[in-house]
């Protein structure tokens, strides 16, 4: 589903190169669920948003579903995401003047899908995720744990073949973590490839390989 050959990251200023990932070579077949770990700074957000198409490397060659995504126009690429992904950012990435339900709604609005089952769907992911209460309420409104489920929600509700997730419980208490965490087992139960970036080795427990990168480069 995944192949990364010879992918390099980095940044240039002037005459100097800073370098956020170095020769990472990765295939993430499908239904997989992968964990990716390492320090602060070693480059895992930065791996996670080039396959999630939302940045790209600098050189290297990046395959899914094999479609040559580092030879697509921004436009392909962009299609490509948002059918078949879904991401769960650390920092929520919520559209402040939309409601919970309304923010729900937004992925399906982009998949053109119809008023009725648009309905059903989110009504049916307020439910699962125990935030029907909150449907009306703004993101400024909801703390920083509300914020997150939405999130979640919002990334699961396309039913995408491939999630991706930054810290997906990093600002959840412990109980809301480990349901998180129980939905993601089900939905890779259920074939959904999952790669998530962690610091909780508990999290990581629950995948099927763990990757570990240190400077930029795979271990």
């Amino acid at each position: 589903m995944i192949k990364l050959a010879k992918i390099f990251k980095w940044y240039s200023n002037k005459f100097v190169r800073t370098y956020v990932l170095r020769d990472v070579n990765l295939e993430i077949n499908v239904g997989e669920f992968v964990t990716i770990m390492g320090p602060s700074g070693a480059g895992k957000s930065t791996l996670l948003h080039i396959i999630g198409m939302l940045d790209e490397q600098s050189d290297g060659e990046y395959h899914f579903l094999d479609e040559p995504v580092h030879k697509l126009t921004e436009k392909h690429r962009s299609e490509l995401h948002k059918y078949h992904i879904g991401f769960v950012f650390q920092s929520y990435h919520l559209i402040d003047d939309l409601t919970v339900y309304e923010n729900l709604e937004t992925p399906l609005l982009y998949k053109k899908i119809k008023s009725s089952e648009r309905k059903a769907l989110v009504a049916d992911t307020l439910d699962r995720f125990g935030i029907v209460a909150k449907k009306d309420l703004f993101p400024n409104q909801l703390s920083g744990g509300q914020q997150q489920l939405v999130g979640v929600a919002r990334a699961v509700i396309t039913n995408p073949k491939l999630i991706l997730a930054d810290e997906p419980t990093g600002n959840l208490n412990t109980k809301q973590g480990e349901e998180i965490m129980e939905m993601f087992k089900k939905l890779h139960e259920e074939g959904t490839t999952i790669v998530q970036v962690t610091h909780s080795a508990r999290n990581a427990a629950y995948s099927d390989r763990v990757i570990n990168l240190l400077d930029g480069r795979i271990e």
